[in-house]
């Protein structure tokens, strides 16, 4: 395991800005930054990372926390993954205690697998380099596709030999649990016979987007028709095809910088574009795109560029798959290859320059380069364009911003020769189709039973004024428990201490705040001020998430409206003595108020005199202490 000292070093040099940069596209805001969910398909960010104080909260999910958390929700890593992610981006040399023998069986369901996949891919790319078999055939094969060793390193490609079982015997020799290469798709188990997946197939692994290898896609060289030319890892706890796209670990610093991503069909497809020089390229290996995958696509750039292969009969089955593109609000441009050519074949004859000026000259609006296939297909039957002309403005209805379909009706208005009126008019029709639909859904989702249906008492208002008594009350702890302040007798002590001294008779309700307030206390015996990195750093999930709640703001006015319209803000730190004392006498007013109605309640219930005469001074003697804090504190309170 990694030690104590390693992890310390980790958590010191781990800057939120720039891990969470390279998965997300953020934006300045205030001293923190912004940034379009990528846990959740938002339209408007709720997305916030404050680098001073070393988290994220994502407002749309609810999740949030520092570095490590956030790989960890993000990729899907463990904890020990998350570590290593860290240590290799900050250089650092990760020191591990002594492990037991038994490490490998030990580790947790998701660890041992990203291990066992791993193994496999060194022991594919082995098999590519330093074997006869692996030499003649697999590594000629890539050398044939024009594939660099620099390359062929970059995609960790390999190759499997043509054997039942040679993964499966190497696993074995190494100490590697066999139901892991199981549960990782790399063995197939049928009734008492146990068999590698890939055999006599060049390998390519797939890495999820922190660099990690999650599954593989392989190739058979041979001809077999028995056999089809490709198989894929099968849907593993790691690997779920919908969500990952080929390349996009090698591709999203370039897709960033260059605010535009190809998207191609395969494997080799993207690995000759990077050969080419073109990096921000990835694939949907051979699936139909996904919400999931656009969204991904989504965190580093708004545009997207397909390449379509030279198949006019694939080519509008291709460009329904598109649309959802349009939906997910990106901007898509579209390159035609000419017939019988691909991303691959095509790069390989123009060359890396030649190839390049190719996509440069051909990028055409995906609008405008469907507009031409149907108007070409429709040319000169009445009955067909007026097919492709709803089939346009179908795509163009999926545009969620009313400007870009403004502008794309005019441009398609130009295009069929049709008047604009005509193209307006059914687009709203479709608009308006859809808005019903969503109408209808809404209303479905509102007829829930009366039975169902709860109105707070006053029960339940009160207990809620005390929850949110006590959150803003740990909220300060949590903040400024170690400033420094002036007590009653004016001496300097922690706020803490003055929190504590002044709150003795106060028992917290809501078990999470209890939890925390009673760490405070202990911590405090021992001499130790805790924060929200101690809570940060926490095994206790319900404890992370509450520090970051309580550490994150959604909403910051910005600079420039503090200058143009001379907003002062009063710092919090400037009034924390005042605001402390304010917030521990309005916890107690809660607590005294629910004690009140409880004992009122015990009242109406007593049937006994002297019981009835003890409920009644312990009454006036709430009300009294009621009254008290309410004079203090400047408020009103009813008698009742």
């Amino acid at each position: 395991m990694i030690n104590q000292a390693t992890i310390d070093e980790i958590k010191s040099r781990m800057d939120i800005y720039e891990v969470v940069n390279d998965f997300v596209r953020l934006k300045k805001s205030g001293s923190s930054y912004k940034a379009l969910s990528p846990f959740t398909n938002e339209k408007t960010p709720s997305f916030v990372v404050s680098p001073s104080k070393g988290i994220y909260k994502c407002f749309s999910s609810g999740k949030g926390g520092d570095s490590i958390s956030f790989l960890q929700e993000v990729d899907g890593l463990s904890y020990i993954e998350a570590l290593k992610y860290l240590a290799q981006k900050y250089g650092i040399t990760i020191e591990e205690d002594e492990m037991p023998d038994n490490f490998i069986e030990e580790q947790n369901l998701r660890e041992s697998l990203f291990i066992i996949l791993n193994f496999a891919k060194d022991y594919y790319k082995n098999n590519l380099h330093n074997s006869d078999e692996g030499k003649s055939i697999g590594l000629s094969y890539f050398k044939e596709r024009g594939f660099s060793e620099e390359t062929i390193d970059k995609f960790d490609l390999g190759y499997a030999f043509d054997q039942w079982d040679g993964l499966i015997k190497s696993a074995k020799e190494n100490g590697h649990n066999q139901d892991f290469l199981e549960q990782a798709g790399l063995k197939i188990v049928k009734e008492e016979k146990q068999y590698d997946r890939f055999r006599s197939r060049v390998i390519f692994p797939i890495h999820n987007i922190t660099g990690k290898v999650i599954a593989f896609g392989a190739r058979i060289l041979k001809n077999d028709k028995n056999q089809p030319k490709y198989i894929n890892s099968p849907e593993t706890d790691l690997y779920h095809k919908s969500n990952i796209l080929y390349g996009i670990f090698q591709a999203k610093n370039t897709i960033r910088n260059e605010d535009n991503c190809y998207l191609v069909e395969g494997y080799t497809d993207v690995i000759s574009l990077h050969q080419a020089g073109i990096h921000n390229v990835v694939a949907s290996s051979g699936t139909s795109l996904t919400d999931d995958q656009i969204k991904l696509i989504k965190r580093f750039s708004d545009n997207i560029t397909v390449l379509f292969d030279g198949d006019k009969a694939g080519l509008k089955a291709s460009m329904r798959g598109i649309d959802m593109i349009l939906e997910g609000g990106l901007n898509v441009k579209a390159v035609p290859f000419p017939e019988g050519e691909d991303p691959d074949s095509y790069s390989k004859s123009l060359g890396p320059e030649g190839f390049k000026q190719y996509l440069d000259d051909n990028a055409k609006d995906f609008i405008a380069f469907k507009a031409s296939v149907f108007i070409a297909e429709g040319k000169n039957d009445p009955i067909k364009k007026a097919e492709s002309i709803r089939e346009i403005v179908q795509s163009i209805s999926l545009i969620p911003d009313p400007i870009k379909r403004s502008v794309y009706l005019q441009e398609c208005s130009n295009l069929l020769n049709i008047e604009e009126t005509v193209l307006i008019n059914e687009l709203n029709k479709l608009l308006i189709n859809k808005r019903r639909d969503v109408v209808k859904k809404e209303e479905r989702a509102e007829l829930v039973p009366e039975a169902f249906i709860q109105e707070k008492d006053e029960k339940t208002d009160r207990s809620d004024a005390i929850y949110k008594q006590e959150r803003e009350s740990i909220r300060i702890l949590l903040n400024y428990g170690m400033e420094l302040i002036r007590g009653s007798e004016e001496q300097e002590l922690h706020l803490i201490e003055y929190f504590i001294s002044e709150s003795e008779d106060l028992e917290f309700e809501t078990p999470v705040y209890k939890r925390i307030f009673d760490l405070f206390k202990e911590k405090l015996i021992d001499g130790v001020i805790i924060d929200a990195n101690y809570l940060l750093d926490s095994v206790e999930t319900e404890l992370k998430s509450v520090a970051v709640d309580l550490m994150t703001e959604r909403y910051e006015l910005s600079p420039q409206w503090k200058d143009k319209y001379k907003i002062i803000v009063p710092n919090e730190k400037d009034v924390l003595k005042n605001a402390t004392y304010t917030n521990i006498l309005r916890l107690k007013l809660r607590i005294v108020q629910k004690l009140s109605h409880e004992n009122m309640d015990k009242l109406k219930a007593s049937k006994d005199e002297k019981e009835t005469n003890e409920i009644l001074m312990v009454q006036r003697n709430l009300k009294k202490y009621e009254v008290s804090i309410a004079e203090i504190l400047g408020i009103v309170v009813t008698s009742k």
